[in-house]
């Protein structure tokens, strides 16, 4: 995947949500869609952060892209159908959406992991995926092939000690994709995928590897081919899989 070469018009007429746009994988992913065409719509906590992200697409020459700043942490049925009627209204129509927005404490032992964190882990890496992919599902389905991503993780898809409740959040997303993906009508034009974008330098990274140097990782923009490639209509036929980044 790593030689996969879109075409610049890769994207161009979609919409795209990507939450946790402001940092990391969301910032370089939601640059990318706009560089192959798509309306970008840009959903984070903080909205300076927001503001130089869409001020980036704006003076590369991107199209104009609608900020949302959201806490999803907060996130309740209301405010996320609220949010898609937003989407709806302003940008008539939604191709995708790449979940990129996460929720990490510290690497520690289940015995000191408190049920306040677990609950928030739950909420913003797994409950809210779903609950925000729901909201969307109508508009969704209106498009004639769309894409949703969710955002795995390597301790997720493989367990090791430590990592505790975002692990386990990280796993449930993969079998929500797996039961979504089983029920998805062919006819929808509808897929949803997990991608795993394994070791790539990133602050969150540096924070759960602090003795590995940045500069023998891939970088965030060395992912992008996978993240262009599951959104874009050259993966239509892939469903259901759980697909992990080989940079």
């Amino acid at each position: 995947m790593n030689d996969y070469l879109p075409p610049s018009d890769l994207l161009a007429g979609r919409v795209i949500l990507v939450t946790g746009a402001s940092t990391g994988l969301g910032r370089a992913a939601s640059l990318a869609y706009a560089r192959h065409g798509a309306t970008v719509a840009l959903l984070a906590r903080h909205e300076p952060q927001l503001d130089a992200v869409y001020d980036a697409i704006v003076q590369a020459g991107g199209a104009e892209p609608a900020m949302f700043p959201y806490d999803l942490a907060l996130a309740d049925d209301r405010s996320l159908e609220t949010l898609a009627g937003t989407l709806a209204h302003h940008l008539k129509r939604l191709d995708g959406v790449l979940h990129s927005a996460h929720q990490f404490f510290n690497l520690s032992p289940l015995h000191l992991q408190t049920l306040e964190q677990w609950q928030t882990l739950m909420r913003v890496n797994l409950i809210a995926p779903f609950a925000l992919t729901r909201a969307c599902l109508p508009l969704l389905k209106q498009a004639e092939d769309a894409s949703v991503i969710f955002t795995g993780e390597t301790h997720g898809h493989t367990p090791r000690a430590y990592w505790g409740g975002y692990a386990v959040a990280k796993a449930g997303l993969e079998t929500l994709t797996r039961i979504w993906a089983d029920e998805l009508d062919s006819q929808d034009g509808l897929r949803i995928n997990t991608l795993i974008p394994g070791q790539v330098a990133t602050t969150l990274r540096a924070r759960t590897h602090p003795g590995l140097s940045p500069d023998t990782l891939p970088s965030v923009d060395d992912l992008m081919p996978w993240y262009l490639y599951l959104m874009g209509p050259d993966s239509r036929a892939v469903n259901g899989q759980i697909v992990e980044c080989q940079a």
